[in-house]
């Protein structure tokens, strides 16, 4: 069983501890096999303003675990407990895969693992993580970042973006869908995608692409165009676009790309169809197109993926 240890300590923000608490806590009903087996730690009991928690050990559990997870910090501008630094540095050293959710990537920082890699946090805090730590290449604009032991995730729904990426990770796309219909948040948003957009998302579920997005996912094998989406909606392709943005914060085409993978991802996890037939079902036309494709955004070929995939599951 994968093992998650979420620290708890003074200074930390509720939100994202809860929100990791509810993700690996409990698997969904649904889902096959085991889940995680989540251990809270922290040097002492902590309270996070009105809510008073008892960590099950000390940070010392924390290079047992398999994956770590620092939820966001309250002041980044105060020093970070020294010991919670160590723990997280021992932790990574001990093979551990260590998570940062919003501002607990100033946590990461200190402990030297974000050190000549690309990183993000809170938006509203990016500057104060660059300067405080220049040898991190900190991108603003992106959702999370996934260095393969090292991962951190802006704010708030970010967060559970991220978490969701590791249960992908872990136990494939459908279980990963599983689990974002059991929260009711959107299954997959890729961690490139825009922090925020300046549109907003439309609140109401009649808006201008409420039909179109199902559609379009029942024909993923067709090689649909910016055109046909358009026509299909009845507006305009600049509209169309300006609607994309608004909605998924991406343009038709990437949005488009983003659910072929993903389908590959899944027919890939639970059949044995060829890449030459996956290829044809996901619109990706030939096996070459799609292997060229997977590889550039899952980071590695379709086979080893299936392969990698297959492993982790008899594993478990």
């Amino acid at each position: 069983m994968n093992s998650v240890a979420l620290v708890a300590t003074d200074g930390m923000l509720h939100f994202e501890l809860s929100l990791a608490h509810e993700v690996f806590g409990s698997a969904p009903d649904a889902v096959p096999g085991p889940w995680y087996d989540l251990d809270v730690c922290g040097p002492a009991p902590v309270r996070f303003g009105r809510f008073l928690l008892e960590p099950d050990h000390g940070l010392d559990r924390l290079p047992s675990a398999h994956t770590v997870i620092v939820p966001g910090w309250d002041d980044i501008d105060g020093d970070l407990p020294a010991d919670l630094v160590d723990a997280v540095r021992a932790a990574h050293e001990a093979g551990a895969r260590i998570a940062s959710l919003c501002t607990g990537a100033f946590v990461l920082a200190a402990a030297g693992l974000l050190d000549g890699k690309r990183a993000t946090t809170h938006w509203a805090h990016t500057d104060a993580l660059a300067a405080r730590y220049p040898r991190v290449e900190v991108d603003p604009d992106v959702l999370y970042v996934d260095n393969g032991t090292v991962l951190t995730s802006a704010g708030k729904a970010a967060a559970m973006d991220l978490c969701l990426h590791l249960i992908r990770l872990d136990h494939g796309s459908a279980v990963a869908n599983i689990a974002a219909r059991r929260l009711v948040v959107p299954p997959h948003r890729a961690g490139g995608q825009a922090q925020f957009v300046t549109t907003p998302v439309p609140a109401r579920d009649d808006h201008p692409l409420a039909d179109l997005l199902p559609w379009v996912l029942e024909r993923l094998d067709q090689p649909l165009t910016v055109e046909d989406l358009a026509r299909r909606a009845r507006m305009s392709s600049r509209h169309l676009t300006r609607h994309f943005h608004a909605a998924t914060g991406t343009t038709p085409l990437q949005w488009l790309h983003t659910q072929r993978i993903r389908r590959a991802q899944e027919l890939l996890e639970h059949t044995d169809d060829s890449v030459d037939r996956i290829a044809d079902t996901t619109g990706m036309g030939t096996a070459t197109t799609l292997r060229r494709h997977f590889n550039r955004t899952v980071g590695v070929p379709p086979d080893s993926y299936r392969r990698t995939f297959r492993s982790r599951a008899r594993e478990a």
